[in-house]
This record gives structure tokens, sequence and C-alpha cells, in this order.
């Protein structure tokens, strides 16, 4: 059985700053560097009675491995590439092979041996075509009394054969398909060998069985979708016209997700089913998969200007994902601005093409980094345990994105001076607390955390108590962001009550996301209270001025309001309370409200992409904001729309940031903003927009 365990050491480290001057030598990369990963080790034993055995280990990232014998002998040390040897008697043993990286960093994985000068008895082989790699075979060879096993896979050219340590997968990709004869011979330490013979038929994949990378969220104006589950396509597209082609055409979904085949390809055509304006956009982006097409010729056809093309070589089983620039068409002297039809041609005349993610696009409009740090997290120390923050004290973490076999990457960043993380490729990644000395969070409401996204569709915090077995509820749970927001700071207060697990004893911590680019700062938990009324101010804006326009906040200047709270028959009352030194409004058995800036002078909130507004509630169920455009007559949607809060939180200060887009509202003449909630006490701060 594989243990894993990471000793984390500073020697190194340490040598480089006793030896090295700050204002000539730059240490960085030492923050990137992760301990040794995928540590494993082939052990070979000669077959002639000695018990003498090879011991090859290797890892990513590792310098060398400290190998524990586990028959009482010394240690050795082994560099990364070369390989040690030992004598055994004969018996079981576990040896341990601890893979050292640059800066010390270690990796220890425990293995079983048996060292036996017996002939391997009952042997057993699998043998299989991967499911994923295309004319890829799988051997699986066990044995008593055996140590390690050759396969030769009998293709033509390659009399070498692959070694594997006795039940452990072996693979080998073969040029082609067909039927080979596999003979495997399995070892110990005897003189006497066992071998096993198979014919078998080796396969390929003749067509995809995972989907291409899905496209990044996009705002609707970066992007016209001809094909994709991803965006909200064209309607009405023809994707078989009679053209008198020899193509066949289907559509296949993997994992739920839709894909056109066209088989038997001499040329194909898309027909949009009415003329569309590309000029704006800068890309055409098409996911091309093939088993035998060596190349695809790809035709843009325009009303005015007929067809131009341009020929894309393809890379057989797997997926290509194609950026054409559209300037490759344009000096052509195609015009982008009337385009009605694709056309898909295979130079050889025939083969079969998987086309998935047919869109024209422009760089996306979405901030990819945060250009201002995180808001101020506002709550005492007293109240707070910190996990990451630079505005508290932070419990001490033994591990942070430690090696559970995760895509994702971790760095620490710096914006505004303050200390960020930034997870990419975020699949899930974990932080540790300590096994030994639990964090006890007990007493504590709310668990909090501020995120920047480009990119991401979902985004989760688990919490884990490991002196839970797997399966009992109370070791983790995990709860979702409920809408991610792109492209702008977002802060998340999540209830601890929504937590099945028992938080007296937290060791894990462990985001999930989309395989996406996340920053995340201010990581803890807290109380405020008895969550009747804030204790605390909002949390306090970063953004510069210059890019806000203020509706209400003591951060910013605000634009004149000429009415607020008008009486308009609700039954909401108002006053201003001040918390910290910090005003809000206090609205109480709110219905609605009004706030008027000036109908003479309406505020011009064009180019903004969002609307903020922070709220702290003992008992609404539901709170919206409408914008109103009065230059428009009623029942005209550019006059007025409303945005809900998806689900409310109570008994904390929640920051909302909603999409401008999201309204049908026309921006550019605002004269009217108004709340509407169920009759409840409402405490606002901080309406602002910005992007």
């Amino acid at each position: 059985m594989k243990t894993l365990k990471y000793i984390f050491r500073l020697s190194l480290v340490l040598f480089f700053f006793i030896n090295c001057t700050e204002d000539t030598n730059d240490l960085s990369f030492i923050d990137n560097v992760t301990a040794p990963a995928n540590v494993s080790a082939l052990f070979q034993i000669t077959q002639d009675n000695t018990g003498l055995v090879t011991i090859t280990p290797n890892a990513e990232s590792a310098v060398s491995y400290n190998v524990t014998l586990g028959d009482g002998s010394e240690p050795i040390k082994i560099k990364q590439g070369s390989s040690g040897n030992h004598v055994y008697a004969e018996g079981s043993y576990t040896v341990k092979i601890e893979a050292v990286g640059i800066t010390g960093l270690k990796t220890e994985v425990s293995k079983d041996i048996v060292v036996s000068f017996k002939a391997p008895q009952n042997l057993v082989v699998t043998i299989e075509n991967d499911a994923a790699i295309t004319k890829q075979v799988n051997v699986v060879a066990t044995a008593d009394f055996a140590m390690f096993y050759e396969v030769y896979f009998g293709e033509a050219g390659n009399t070498e054969p692959v070694l594997g340590n006795i039940g452990e997968t072996v693979s080998y990709t073969y040029q082609e398909a067909g039927t080979y004869t596999i003979r495997i011979v399995a070892k110990g330490g005897a003189i006497a060998t066992t071998e096993y013979t198979q014919e078998f038929l080796v396969t390929a994949i003749l067509q995809p069985i995972t989907n291409a990378a899905t496209p990044p969220r996009r705002d609707a104006a970066d992007v016209i979708s001809i094909y994709s589950d991803a965006y909200t396509s064209l309607s009405g597209v023809n994707f078989y016209p009679n053209w008198g082609q020899a193509t066949t055409y289907t559509q296949i979904a993997v994992a739920g997700n839709n894909i056109i085949q066209y088989g038997n390809l001499n040329y194909e055509g898309i027909d949009f089913n009415a003329t569309i304006n590309a000029s704006a956009m800068q890309y055409l982006h098409i996911d091309v998969w093939t088993a035998d097409l060596a190349a695809l010729e790809i035709f843009p056809i325009s009303a005015s200007t007929g067809e131009k093309s341009v020929v894309k070589n393809l890379t057989a089983d797997e997926w290509v994902s194609l950026d054409i620039p559209l300037s490759d068409f344009t000096s052509q002297g195609l015009s982008m601005a009337d385009l009605f039809q694709f056309k898909f041609v295979s130079p050889s005349g025939s083969g079969t093409v998987f086309l998935d993610n047919i869109y024209f696009y422009k760089p996306s409009s979405i901030p990819t980094v945060p250009i201002t740090k995180a808001p101020i997290p506002t709550a005492p120390q007293a109240n707070v345990v910190s996990i990451f923050s630079n505005a508290y004290t932070n419990v001490a973490l033994s591990e942070v994105n430690p090696n559970w076999g995760q895509s994702t990457t971790l760095s620490s960043v710096n914006i505004q001076g303050d200390a960020t993380w930034l997870f990419e490729n975020l699949n899930y990644s974990g932080l540790v607390t300590n096994y030994g000395s639990p964090t006890n969070l007990t007493g504590k409401t709310f668990v909090h955390f501020d995120y920047f996204t480009p990119d991401a569709t979902t985004l989760g915090l688990k919490l884990v108590n490991t002196s839970f077995p797997d399966g009992n509820a109370s070791k983790e749970d995990i709860e979702f962001v409920s809408s991610v927001s792109l492209g702008t700071w977002v802060s998340v207060d999540i209830p601890l009550s929504k937590f099945s697990t028992d938080i007296s004893g937290i060791t894990q911590i462990i985001f999930e996301s989309s395989s996406a680019k996340v920053y995340i700062d201010n990581l803890y938990f807290y109380t405020n209270g008895d969550g009747s009324a804030p204790t605390v101010a909002a949390t306090t804006p970063t953004y510069g001025a210059s890019s806000v326009v203020s509706i209400f906040s003591d951060a910013y200047t605000n634009v004149a309001l000429s009415e607020v709270n008008p009486n308009w028959g609700q039954t909401t009352t108002l006053t201003t309370t001040n918390i910290g030194g910090n005003n809000m409004w206090f609205y109480q058995s709110l219905n609605y409200t009004g706030i008027v800036t000036s109908y003479d002078n309406p505020t011009n909130l064009s180019g903004f992409k969002y609307l903020h507004f922070d709220y702290f509630t003992p008992d609404a169920t539901t709170l919206g904001l409408k914008l109103v455009n009065t230059t428009y007559g009623d029942g005209n949607p550019l006059k007025e729309d409303i945005e809900y809060v998806s689900s409310i939180t109570r008994g904390t200060w929640i920051s909302v940031d909603i999409p401008v887009a999201n309204y049908t509202t026309d921006v550019s003449a605002i004269t009217q903003f108004v709340f509407e909630s169920s009759g409840a006490k409402v405490y606002i701060d901080n309406i602002y927009f910005h992007n």
C-alpha cells in the first residue's frame, strides 16, 4: 500500500540566503517549486538465486532518492536517472523511496516486494485496449513468487521488452491497428521463469471519446456562435444542405456535449439561414477531431464577395483547436460583413471529421486579471479565525496545494501591496491546517472569501474533518457559489450552518472549480453578533474613484440625489445610521423604495459592467434592484428592469455585483433606482457602478 507524506525543509533555501546577497540574486523561483510527484520505482531481480535486486527510482522534479531497503540494512542514496543494487534474502519487504527535490522538498512512497527463489506460479495476465488512447494496449500481470515481468509486444522492428513491477500496468502504443503476438515473462529470484503468450487484436479509436476544451465564457458581444453548446448559437442553421456532396452527416454526443460528424467527406456546407456581420470579430474558432484526414480546407462564404479559404493541418486521434485570424480571409478580399455559409473540403477527397465549437470571436472584454485588491474586511480580529488574509493574523498551514493529483498550480501574487493567491487550471486544491491539532471553528457562524475569475463556471468550498471516516456526513461537505460572476472581485459569505461537516476539528479546506483561473483572498471564519443588526461596517471598496460612479458610499464622492425614499405609496421607512464612522441606509418594512438622481440631468452609466451594493438583513426573503430610464414610455423594456439577488443570506454583510448587461434598461440615462423586498429590515451601503 502506498503512503504519501510531505516533508518540508528550508535548508537549501537558507543556504542560498546565507551565501547570496539580496541585491544580486533573485530567489523568487523557489516560491514556485513543488515537492516531487508521481514517485515510482522499478524492481528487477537476477534469475540466479542470489537475491540481487536492481532498484531504479523515478519521479517528476526529483534530483535524488533515499531508499530504505526494508531489511534492516543501511539506506542507500540514488541519483536521478541511476539505479542502486542490494542483495536480499528470501522474504517479503517494504521498500520506502523518498524522492528529494531541488529545494529539499520530499515525497515518499512505499512498495512491497517479494524475494523468492521459486519459479513464478499462478501467472494471471490481463491484456486490454486502452479506452481513451487509440492503439494503446495495457497489460497487467500477477504471479506468486515474481517481482517483475517483461512484455514483448510483437510489433515488427521492436524486439525490446517493456518492464513492469508485478501487479502494475505496462502500456504500449502501436503504430498500426491489427493482430499481434504478445508474450509475457514473469521473473523472480529463481533461474526458472514463467511465460504466457496471447494473440491480441489491437484496435484504433475512430471517433472522439472525450470533448474538446470547453470554450471560455464570453460576453455576448464578443462572440457569434454557429455551433457550440457553450454559447447561444444561431437558430435555424442547416448543417447538411443538399449541395450534391457525397458526405454523410450525423450528430453524436460525448458526455452530454453535441458534436457534428461528417463522414466520407468530399465537401460539405453549413447554411446560416441568415446573413451575419462578423466584421467586429477577429478570429474564427473550430475544434476538429479526425482519425484519417491530414488536413481540412475551410471556406467562409460572403454574399457580396464569394468564398475564400485556408487549409489547416490536422493531427490524427486528437482534438485540434483552430483559431484562424479573420485577416487570413479578408486579405484575400473576403467581406466579413455579410457571411451566410461555410464550406468544408477534404483535400484528399475522403475521410471523416468531427467538428465542435464553430464560432467567431474577438478577445474577451471580461478583465482577466484584477487591477485592484480585494475589498478590505472590517470584522474585528477577535471575531475571526483567518486562513489567508493580510488583514488578520492567520493560522499556521502545514500544506498548501499539496500533491493530491490535481491539475491546479498555485502562486502568490501582489496586488496593490496585498498578497493574493492565484490558482490556475483549478479543478481542486487543498489547504491543510494541522492533522495533529485541528482548527476548532465552534461558535463561528460564517466563512468568507473573495474571488476574482475571468473564466470559472463553478466555484465551491469544501470543509473537511478527517477525524471522521469516509461516508460520514460529519467528515466533509461542499457549498458552491450560486452564480459565478466574471471579471470583478466578488465577496462570498456562506453560513456554516449550511455545511454538514463537524466544524470542531477542521483539518482540510478545499476549493473546487472548472479548471479555471481563480484569484482568492481573505479566507476566514467569523461571527457577527446575533445577526439581528450589523456590528461592523460593510467591507471597504478598493476601486479607484476615477473608475466608479457612486450613488451612496462614504468611500467615494456620490452623484447628487434629488429624492431618497420619496412617497410613492410604499410601507418603507428610511433612516441613516452610523457604524464605526461609516454611514449606511437602514430600511424598515421595505416593500419598495425609490432613489431619484435627476430627471433633468439623467446619470449616464454606459460603459460600466457591474452594479455593486452591500446589504445586511435579518429577515428578508427577496431583494431586488430596479434600474429606470424615464425617457421611455411604460411597457418599453428599455425603460426599466429589475434583477433579484439569487439567494438571500441573513445575519451578515453580503456584497452583490450584478452585470449591467443583465438589465434590459437603457443605462445611458438612469433617473431612478428602486429596491424591492419582502417587507423586511435591510441595511444598504456602497451602491456604485464599476468595471
